[in-house]
């Protein structure tokens, strides 16, 4: 076994240090960086300056030394990181079918996305186009998301349930975040599966999820170290592969369950809620035959469709809420703007302030720091330098977020600045005409989901606040730090009083 180790290291060794000497000659023209190291390439020189977990501030300096474009060895491969939003633009709406390709997954982790049949990671081509399409006008479409109105409402009212339990059990004290996540959680699995699961068979779907994307997450270094990675991580390689199987056993049966309903439905007529899998068992093939899909794509897209809508919203959710509580005058006038109208889609569009609101939620605190690498279809010079294919590319959100020759004060939070008159008056976040912060990403890979993700936090923040007031804790001050989970969450978690609007409504009335 050592000797077996040592001899592929030294095969690894020899080989990286070809490529490393060789492509000396042939990538000089690839953006600037720090020097690397064969193999191992910036991994040491990043631990050692603000450890890996905080790329966005090592990137910060290297923009200061190397300018908005760089190139970091991540093990082997170099990686390149765009941190402003003018070349973000160029590359993404410009350039945008060039850019719009996906890094090739390691071929020992390819089955985890059905070999690429999910939309995230889908190369740039037809099977990305149907399944996107599929997506945006079968279940995305306002005309699709209206019939769950009362969906969202069953969702909201097992959020406030468990607030208003929890406030009551330790004076008036909450700290919401699993709330939060379970509420949306509920949602997003009626809108995946077609039906109002109970909440043991929610669970075993969340926990199946839960720990499969956790897991996987940590196999994010693979690409970057081909030539020893599928050695060193089959351990886990086999255990996301037992955490994929046990997810089927949950997700199978329910798959089951809709197409079996689908069958009493009469010939030509539809679903009372259509749902996003009775879309995707509709869907053929056509580079394969014109099969249908499988039951590990079905399992891996149903799988992508809640982690998409979940995490994100309400690790978005938590951030709007605890500047909310930390800034209680703009708390104050959003509750001034809400409070007699319906907290609905029909009113949302009268709520400019609600907008603003979860505009600068977003701008300020986007629930994941870089969008999803992009690659190019091929080789291209960009800005000067070759930006060679299947090279990851990456966009820093944060970066261009707080830029401060873009964003006055860009470290605060003024919902103001998006208001009639603001700076960001009208902002186009999906970055079509200018680039200025991209919380979705932009161009042809911008998230399909970023209609429904932003009705989503309206209608939660709109109806909470109206529910409640949300209150600092006595002696304690809202903490804004910062830690990566699977999205970029609170390190500590909110924590909250909350008090009825109805009492403080019939408190003030008696006082009159």
């Amino acid at each position: 076994m050592e000797i077996g180790l040592l001899l592929l290291l030294w095969v690894s060794l020899s080989g990286a240090i070809f490529v490393f000497l060789f492509s000396s000659f042939t990538t000089r023209k690839l953006p600037p960086g720090p020097p690397a190291a064969p193999i191992i390439g910036n991994l040491l020189w990043l631990r050692r300056s603000l450890k890996i977990q905080n790329l966005e501030s090592v990137l910060h300096h290297l923009r200061a030394r190397y300018g908005p474009i760089v190139t970091l060895r991540i093990g082997s491969v170099p990686a390149i990181f765009i941190t402003d939003g003018y070349l973000a633009h160029k590359a993404l709406i410009e350039h945008g079918a060039t850019f719009s390709d996906r890094p090739l997954p390691f071929p020992a982790v390819r089955h985890l996305s059905s070999n690429q049949h999910i939309i995230s990671a889908a190369a740039y081509g037809p099977i990305w186009r149907l399944l996107r399409r599929n997506l945006i006008s079968e279940t995305l479409h306002p005309s699709r998301v209206r019939p769950f109105a009362d969906g969202r409402r069953w969702a909201f009212d097992i959020l406030a349930d468990r607030l208003r339990a929890q406030s009551e059990t330790d004076d008036g004290i909450v700290v919401p975040r699993d709330s939060f996540q379970f509420a949306m959680f509920s949602l997003l699995v009626l809108m995946c599966f077609g039906e109002k699961l109970d909440e043991k068979v929610i669970r075993e779907i969340e926990i199946s999820q839960r720990n499969f994307l956790l897991h996987a997450s940590k196999l994010t270094f693979l690409p970057y170290l081909p030539a020893i990675a599928g050695y060193f991580f089959r351990k886990k390689l086999r255990t996301a592969t037992e955490l994929r199987r046990k997810q089927k056993e949950v997700f199978c049966p329910l798959i089951k369950s809709r197409k079996e309903r689908k069958k009493e439905i009469n010939p030509g007529s539809e679903m009372p809620i259509c749902s996003y899998l009775d879309s995707l068992l509709e869907i053929q093939l056509p580079e394969d035959g014109g099969r249908l899909l499988n039951e590990d794509e079905l399992v891996a897209l149903c799988s992508e469709f809640l982690n998409a809508g979940t995490d994100t919203t309400s690790t978005s959710l938590q951030w709007i809420m605890a500047e909310l509580v930390k800034n209680q005058a703009i708390q104050f006038k959003l509750w001034e703007e809400i409070k007699n109208r319906e907290a609905n889609s029909e009113d949302f569009e009268k709520m400019s302030y609600l907008r603003a609101v979860i505009m600068e939620g977003l701008r300020l605190h986007p629930p994941g720091h870089f969008v999803l690498p992009h690659s190019v279809t091929e080789d291209i010079k960009f800005e000067g330098y070759l930006i060679p294919k299947n090279a990851p590319i990456n966009f820093s959100v944060t970066e261009m977020a707080l830029d401060e020759k873009i964003w006055e004060e860009a470290a605060e939070f003024k919902p103001e600045r998006f208001m009639e008159g603001g700076s960001a008056e009208k902002m186009d976040i999906t970055g079509s005409r200018e680039i200025k912060m991209m919380p979705f990403g932009a161009g042809r890979r911008i998230c399909p989901g970023l209609g429904l993700a932003i009705f989503h936090l309206e209608y939660f923040v709109a109806n909470l606040v109206k529910e409640f007031e949300w209150k600092n804790v006595e002696g304690e001050e809202i903490d804004l730090s910062e830690k990566l989970e699977f999205t970029v969450v609170m390190k500590n978690s909110l924590r909250a009083r909350l008090v009825p609007r109805k009492k403080i409504n019939s408190f003030r009335a008696g006082e009159v």
